[in-house]
């Protein structure tokens, strides 16, 4: 594959080309929606219909202020690249507007319909604002540039643009200067998000910070009617992480708040524990909002009048007339194993795959089926045919409910040398680990044999096994021991390697190294290598931002999972992910040419090249 310099590749590729010219496979995983589609209804729900008349997979639409056109962002050019589209608005005579390798999304039209505003990653993979000129078709940065720009290699997004009213003004959010900050205070590996409101002219002058509260994310900003007030929701900094887990309902909440854009006097919409997003004026003394998860989900208004309570309806935006647009979102049915995917280099064709696979040398593929809710161990060949369950999780003492959520089960399986044996870690995942264990198992590849490699004492789990076949790497979890750990088979003796806060290790293929994560004093997430014997440990990656989940490729490089350009959008308004942000990179073993893979808006993870 050549290599080309980080920014730039996705937009020198000019476009997805016909699988039959590709030269290999990339199979990864993405955790995104398998389904969002476009409806209109009144504010009620009533007469509620599908949008579009060709509708694919939709998202974050807007009408133009005349109420003639529609704009949205589209995957129909393929899964994961996000373009904007505009339809008329009874949805037809669609139309591409934006059409190209970066992702394009957020479109809204100025009231005089003759500029779009939109968030792109055109140049240099970070979200910015963009304005297009719809009559010439000429493209303009308006931030990231300049003096409207952030620290370097600190968070640097601008997201959800607004037009005032006059068309004088666009409110927007954004991340810049702020800090890269983990989850629970700063020890977690996922990023919170700090948001504050900006308003701009669309000449790039007047830069004005509108809104903003220590230690808060403030997004999603809309005008009045008048234009004197921008409304946007409020939550702390920590609930941004809880904001997309439905599991932290009541914990993770929100209020809407307004403020004048003369005075800067606030106001304070709503109360309660209610997750609420995404604002909009109906009219000077209307606000109209999302409730997102809880048995509140749905549309709601600060006037009193009666919500619409519908779950999975997403991104609304309130338009004249008494309607709503919205989409619909579903993780059912789930998307299919090998599923083309955009692809971003023009030398593979991407395809998606469930967690954590590995190809053995005679040519079969392991992994996790963890979206099904078993979280079992599986193989198969690398077109997918003969797919069968070498280990099933159920039956082996877990709480299958902790199994249906993907907190629980056989994770990271890897084979053996000889493709015999194939080791793997059975137990508790994630936050679990702090209260229950895994341990190390093994099982042939025809399913029989399964045994316990570790007695569960510590929780241990991630194996790798070593070039030889005869030892297997592995990280261990306590509040007293943590690091990586190598296990002779033979003579099941154990030798400590790492002590420091490690995990995800990974043999190369010539046996010469170990790739895994660190957990910096600093609190930064960074891939290192190290060789088995403990020696020349080597840091891989150094930006302030974390990086982890490393794989090597075939041919002796290091792909990974990075969060360097930082979030596509707001993140309290994604669904159902860990780490939305995180972009697929590669690098050589020395942390030379490192490129990215992907450009998506999505959680996109667990690469394999097939050789």
């Amino acid at each position: 594959m050549a290599q080309m310099p980080l920014a730039g590749l996705a937009r020198a590729q000019g476009g997805a080309t016909a699988a039959a010219s590709k030269k290999g496979t990339m199979l990864m995983n993405r955790i995104a929606p398998s389904v969002s589609e476009l409806y209109i209804a009144n504010l009620d729900g009533s007469d509620e219909r599908k949008l579009l008349a060709d509708t694919a997979f939709e998202y974050n639409a807007s009408l133009s202020a005349d109420g003639k056109w529609l704009f949205f962002t589209s995957e129909r050019r393929g899964d994961g690249q996000s373009d904007i589209y505009r339809a008329r608005a009874d949805g037809s005579g669609i139309e591409p507007v934006l059409a190209n390798d970066a992702m394009e999304d957020a479109a809204v039209l100025s009231p005089d319909g003759k500029t779009l505003a939109y968030v792109s990653t055109a140049n240099g993979y970070r979200a910015n604002i963009w304005l297009r000129d719809m009559k010439t078709g000429r493209t303009r940065q308006l931030t990231g540039v300049g003096a409207i720009k952030g620290k370097e290699g600190m968070p640097d997004g601008y997201f959800r643009p607004a037009w005032s009213p006059d068309g004088k003004w666009i409110a927007f959010s954004s991340d810049r200067n702020t800090q890269w900050t983990g989850h629970d205070e700063g020890h977690g590996w996922e990023h919170t998000q700090e948001l504050s409101v900006y308003i701009i002219r669309p000449d790039g002058s007047g830069l004005r910070k509108l809104a903003s509260k220590a230690g808060h994310c403030l997004g999603s900003p809309s005008w009045s009617p008048d234009g004197k007030r921008v409304v946007f929701y409020e939550m702390t900094v920590e609930a941004t992480w809880g904001a997309r887990r439905p599991n932290y309902i009541n914990k993770a909440y929100s209020q809407i708040v307004s403020v004048d854009v003369a005075s800067g006097k606030r106001e304070e919409h709503t109360t309660g524990t209610d997750l609420k997003l995404q604002p909009q004026y109906i009219s000077d003394s209307e606000i109209g909002y999302l409730v997102k998860y809880g048995p509140n989900e749905g549309l709601h208004y600060t006037s009193g009048r009666a919500p619409l309570k519908q779950a999975f309806i997403r991104s609304p935006s309130f338009v004249a007339g008494g309607k709503v647009i919205y989409e619909k979102v579903a993780f059912k049915p789930v998307r299919p194993l090998f599923k083309p995917l955009f692809s971003w280099d023009k030398k593979f064709e991407y395809r998606h795959v469930d967690v954590f696979p590995l190809m053995s040398r005679d040519g079969w593929i392991v992994y996790t089926e963890k979206q099904l809710g078993n979280s079992s161990v599986f193989i198969m060949r690398p077109d997918g045919s003969e797919r069968r369950k070498v280990f099933d999780s159920e039956g082996r003492g877990l709480d299958l409910a902790k199994v249906r959520m993907g907190l629980a089960g056989a994770f990271q399986p890897c084979w053996s040398p000889d493709g015999e044996w194939i080791v793997f870690g059975l137990g508790y995942w994630f936050g679990e680990r702090n209260t229950a264990t895994a341990a190390l198992w093994r099982v042939r590849r025809d399913g029989s044999g399964a045994e316990q490699l570790t007695d569960g004492s510590i929780h241990s789990g991630f194996p790798s096994y070593s070039a030889d076949g005869k030892e297997v790497v592995f990280r261990v979890w306590s509040a007293k021991e943590k690091g990586l750990r190598i296990l002779n088979l033979e003579t099941r003796q154990t030798r400590v390697l790492t002590e420091g806060y490690d995990n995800l290790p990974g043999w190369s293929p010539d046996g010469k190294r170990i790739v895994f994560t660190r957990k910096r004093e600093d609190g930064n997430f960074d891939v290192y290598t190290i060789h088995p014997d403990g020696s020349n440990l080597f840091r891989c990656t150094d930006h302030p931002s974390s990086d982890g989940h490393a794989v090597w490729s075939a041919d002796g490089r290091i792909m990974w999972s990075g969060s360097q350009h930082g979030f596509r959008d707001e993140a309290a308004l994604y669904e159902q992910t860990f780490q939305q942000y995180g972009q697929i990179y590669i690098m050589n073993a020395d942390g030379s040419n490192k490129r990215l893979l992907t450009d998506s808006r999505w959680e996109d993870s667990m690469p394999l090249y097939l050789p």
